[in-house]
């Protein structure tokens, strides 16, 4: 049996940047044994993903960074381009293997933490502790005790909610005969894309060089697409629309992330976590998770250290839930056309405040401020209407 003050189950961004946060712990704190479960290299291994945020100067994990801009540019449906900075901002990617790399290394050269590849099959409670029952890649039972344990693995099914939409998207990385893009700048949201009926999609584009770029097709909306239906859609993005001319998919990726105004429970047992989007770290109106999960895990590392109870904070505050479920609603009523919205918001509102909004930063009166530049009546509809919808499980897992 393994045993160790804290269990790490899953080595997504959640599980990876506590795990980066307790192997370098700061000058003087109290060292917490670790060990991060992660499954071995095969099916229940997620796929390379790509994460985005946006932040002020150098970071904690600019050592793995693909790539960094500071302008983002945003299409509205009739064409017109919106090209901002966000300095003193910068919008950064990040590639899954990249910072597991990095941990890697952190963890090599750390005292306290190990990493042990496993299925996890159970974390059961126990008096004081838990303990995790897995198999390693040799189908070996693999028995670990811990204090704490925090669970990022995906949830098997989504907990009740009154709206919940799926962000879906297919992307090709792709590098043409031509140089093509823009390195300086982000294609954030191009809503030159034909739009649905409901929700919305767009175009997304991060260019690593003049040559090279993840081109994305998103959607907003109840349910995916086939994968005949993105490639058909990313056909048409890239050849009428960027004009990229020949080029060659060097390889692609695809994703669902729900966003809904469920109520995540973040303690799943006395001394059991779920941290991550597993514990309500995606914010319901946009999908983005990254600087959630950073705000989470530092404040769980800051109480291991200080010998308190680590319970993981809301990822989001009320009042950004309260905003999210209303736009959640009205766009999935079809009260509000969702590219029009976003347009409106991109070319009324400074893009560093709507920035700061999106990840929760902002005060009241800013919020306040925002919403006025909303459809203000389909809004007000929406947010009275929640008051009596009930809450149902979403009929996907």
């Amino acid at each position: 049996m393994w045993e160790a003050e804290v269990a790490i189950v899953g080595a997504g961004a959640a599980g990876l940047s506590l795990t980066h946060r307790l192997a370098r712990p700061a000058p003087g704190a109290r060292r917490v044994t670790t060990v991060l479960l992660d499954a071995p290299p095969g099916p229940l291994r997620p796929p390379e993903r790509t994460w985005c945020f946006w932040e002020k100067g150098s970071g904690h994990y600019d050592a793995a960074l693909t790539a960094s801009w500071r302008r983002l540019r945003v299409h509205s449906p009739d064409g017109r381009p919106m090209d901002r900075s966000i300095s003193p901002l910068a919008y950064k990617m990040i590639r899954s293997a990249d910072f597991e790399r990095l941990v890697a290394r952190e963890v090599a050269e750390s005292p306290d933490v190990r990493r042990l590849e496993a299925v996890v099959e159970s974390v059961d409670p126990v008096a004081e502790g838990a303990v995790i029952r897995a198999r390693d890649e040799r189908g070996r039972p693999v028995t670990v005790r811990a204090r704490w344990v925090f669970d990022s693995r995906p949830l098997g099914s989504l907990p009740a909610a009154r709206t919940t939409l799926l962000q879906h998207f297919h992307g090709w990385f792709v590098r043409t005969e031509r140089p093509v893009f823009d390195p300086g700048a982000v294609e954030f949201m191009d809503f030159r894309v034909p739009q649905p009926p409901r929700g919305l999609a767009f175009g997304y584009v991060l260019p690593t060089g003049r040559r090279e770029a993840l081109v994305e097709y998103t959607r907003f909306s109840g349910s995916v697409l086939s994968l005949p239906a993105y490639e058909e859609a990313l056909r048409h993005y890239t050849a009428d629309l960027l004009r990229l001319g020949d080029f060659e998919v060097v390889s692609t990726e695809t994703g669902v992330i729900p966003m809904t105004d469920a109520r995540f429970a973040r303690r799943s047992a006395p001394s059991v976590f779920r941290i991550g989007a597993a514990g309500g770290a995606t914010r319901p109106a946009t999908g983005y998770a990254f600087s959630a999960v950073q705000r989470q895990t530092t404040a769980i590392a800051r109480a291991l250290h200080a010998r308190r109870t680590p319970e993981p904070p809301p990822a989001h505050s009320a009042r950004s839930r309260a905003m999210d479920a209303v736009l959640l609603r009205a766009l999935d009523s079809g009260r509000v056309d969702g590219a029009e919205f976003f347009t409106r918001l991109f070319s009324r509102v400074p893009t560093v405040r709507l920035l700061r909004f999106l990840d929760g930063r902002t005060r009241l009166g800013e919020d306040l401020g925002l919403g006025l530049r909303t459809p203000v009546l389909p809004m007000l509809h929406s947010a009275a209407e929640l008051l009596w919808l009930p809450r149902t499980p979403f009929p996907h897992p």
